[in-house]
């Protein structure tokens, strides 16, 4: 399956829900190519992360060599800044 920024335009109680219906997904073996700035889920999920900047590759490698580490400090930057634990969440929580 592809994916597009799915998250990009729902509240924060609906981004929640979506990253674990596809969590679910790729446990179960979907195979999916997803464009994010959700990068706990990328973290979580991914078996490669590429990021991408001003249509360059400026980062590839498996989640756990290119995503918490990444060599440039652009995407060093842009992973700290967007990184947040999407952790389960009800209604309350954003009352």
């Amino acid at each position: 399956m592809l994916f597009d920024e799915i998250t990009s335009a729902l509240d924060p109680e609906l981004v929640g829900e979506v990253v674990r219906v596809l969590e679910a997904l790729a446990a179960g073996g979907m195979t999916m190519i997803l464009v994010t700035h959700e990068m706990g889920f990328a973290r979580r999920a991914a078996d490669t992360v590429v990021f991408v900047h001003r249509g360059r590759i400026w980062e590839q490698g498996p989640r756990r060599g290119c995503s918490p580490h990444p060599r440039r400090a652009n995407s060093r930057a842009f992973i700290d800044a967007m990184s947040y634990d999407l952790g389960p969440r009800t209604p309350r929580e954003f009352g």
